[in-house]
Formats: C-alpha cells, sequence, structure tokens
C-alpha cells in the first residue's frame, strides 16, 4: 500500500500537469494586428495579409487605423462585402484602435467606410476556424483581381497571447495544489 507522501508526491505532478496544460491551450490563441506594420492602411495589401494567416475561435484581430481616413464597418455579407455597402453595418469601429475577439466558426466581413479606400481593398474578409484547426492549411481565399503595387514583406504582427486564462485562474489552481498537499 502507498504511504501518504507518495499519494501527495502523484497529486503535485497531476496538479502540475494541469497547469501546464492551460499555459499550453492559453499559447495557441492569437492576436493578429490587421495589416501588420501598416495597420488597416490604403496603401496595407490586406488580402495578402489575411492569406497568410489561419484566423481560430479564440483569436483576436486587432484595427490600427487612423479615423480621418474612414471608419470600419463589419458588414453582414459577401455581397456587401464585394460592393462596399456599409450602409446597414453589424458593428461599427470609430475609436481608431479596436480588438475583436473572434468567439465563434464562420466568416466575418469588414469595411472602410470611405468608399474609394474600401474600392481600393482597404476591407477584410476571414474565415475563423473551430479552435482545433491551429496546425491545417489555410482556406481558399477570397480573390479579386486588382492592379497595386508589390505586396510588403510579411509581418511579424502575429503573435501569441498568453493571457487567456487569467492570472486569478492560474493562482487558484496553484492554491489548490498547496493546500491539497499541505
Amino acid at each position: 500500500m502507498s504511504s501518504s507522501s507518495e499519494i501527495r508526491g502523484i497529486m503535485y505532478y497531476v496538479a502540475i500537469l494541469v497547469v501546464v496544460a492551460f499555459a499550453v491551450v492559453a499559447m495557441a490563441e492569437v492576436h493578429h494586428v490587421v495589416g501588420g506594420d501598416r495597420g488597416w492602411d490604403p496603401d496595407s495589401d490586406l488580402l495578402s495579409w489575411s492569406n497568410q494567416r489561419l484566423f481560430t475561435v479564440g483569436d483576436q484581430i486587432w484595427f490600427t487605423y487612423s479615423v480621418a481616413q474612414g471608419l470600419i464597418a463589419e458588414v453582414k455579407s459577401r455581397e456587401e462585402y464585394e460592393a462596399c455597402d456599409v450602409r446597414n453595418p453589424i458593428k461599427m469601429y470609430r475609436e481608431g484602435l479596436h480588438t475583436v475577439p473572434l468567439e465563434r466558426e464562420g466568416i466575418r466581413y469588414f469595411a472602410s467606410t470611405h468608399p474609394q479606400n474600401c474600392n481600393n481593398g482597404l476591407k477584410l474578409h476571414l474565415h475563423v476556424l473551430p479552435k482545433d484547426h491551429h496546425h491545417h492549411a489555410p482556406p481558399t481565399p477570397i480573390t479579386k483581381v486588382v492592379e497595386a503595387a508589390a505586396p510588403s514583406a510579411p509581418s511579424s504582427a502575429c503573435s501569441p497571447s498568453y493571457h487567456y486564462y487569467s492570472h486569478e485562474t492560474i493562482l487558484m489552481l496553484m492554491f489548490f495544489v498547496t493546500n491539497f498537499l499541505a
């Protein structure tokens, strides 16, 4: 029969594995700065930028933009997106800096409210995949034939996030481990 110290030791290692598992899951979620270094800007190649990334449930996109160049509208359909029809948006982003959580699967469409900028490509569609698709190939992109300058170098604006599980959650786990083993 095992002694209580052996059981405590096993429980200690199980608790550590649980904390590590939470940390690994949290690292898989990503913050995407839309447009990379240029942000949401008429000179950004948002189609190329988005085609180089996977967006999954739990990720976030960050819009950084100049309000003087127009606001950002989230629209309902591909038709509205392609036509730059922002008359009936789902949501309007007005602050110049905005974080949008990707909370569910599906396609989301964003367009500049400035008609010329939108028609010149200042719009973004995202295919948000289930959480377990981080390591699969990107979905087939929506393409548009546009004569444009050569795309800029890929940005490193995609960074892992380590705070989806709050510090309080991890501290509560650690508290449980230390009190359970005491």
